[in-house]
């Protein structure tokens, strides 16, 4: 597994304005270790994550299974030895007032439940677009193993990915970048 893939926690920031959404992530130390571009105008989601900028190594692809799907899945594979690392798939309906998605692993069994942290929030945030930042919580059976918190800025997108929390190593932390990037992608789509 690659070293970008052993922290346990992450900045996500995502370029406000541009023709394809444009991903970068922080180590602790502020020192960027992962670099996405989401090719905009695409039928079918397919997001490439490399080692840095210059994308001369991938290191993680995440692919939606269908063209459009609005309990959309998202396969997660390993570049480096095309290892199938899991899946996450959107709870459809459950989704438009609350995000929910489900975590499967490799075998397509779920493991687990990526979710925006309230009701109530949730339905303001629908409101008030980003005035009030989103959080989610990961948890593998009953416990949550992983906080996702946007940063209030108005001007771009930000996200800390903790996964301080999973001391039993439960996530493995290229699914958590990769739900990371897709909740980046939905918020910037319904923005």
């Amino acid at each position: 597994m690659h070293s970008a893939f052993m922290h346990n926690k992450y900045l996500l920031k995502r370029q406000a304005i541009a023709l394809k959404g444009t991903f970068r992530f922080y180590d602790p130390s502020g020192n960027m270790i992962l670099f996405s571009e989401q090719k905009m105008f695409k039928l079918r989601e397919d997001i490439r994550v490399y080692a840095d900028q210059s994308k001369t190594q991938e290191i993680l692809t995440v692919k939606a299974r269908q063209i459009v799907d609005f309990s959309a899945a998202y396969d997660v594979v390993d570049a480096s030895n095309n290892e199938h690392v899991g899946t996450l798939r959107r709870k459809g309906l459950k989704s438009m007032l609350r995000d929910e998605w489900e975590v499967l692993n490799p075998a397509g069994q779920i493991i687990g439940s990526l979710f925006e942290d309230s009701m109530g929030l949730a339905l303001v945030r629908r409101l008030l677009v980003s005035l009030v930042p989103q959080n989610y919580d990961i948890s593998i059976g009953q416990s949550v193993v992983a906080d996702l918190k946007q940063r209030f800025n108005p001007f771009r997108y930000e996200l800390d990915l903790d996964f301080s929390m999973d001391t039993a190593n439960q996530l493995d932390r290229r699914l958590g970048i990769a739900a990371g990037i897709l909740l980046a992608a939905v918020e910037g789509r319904q923005s």
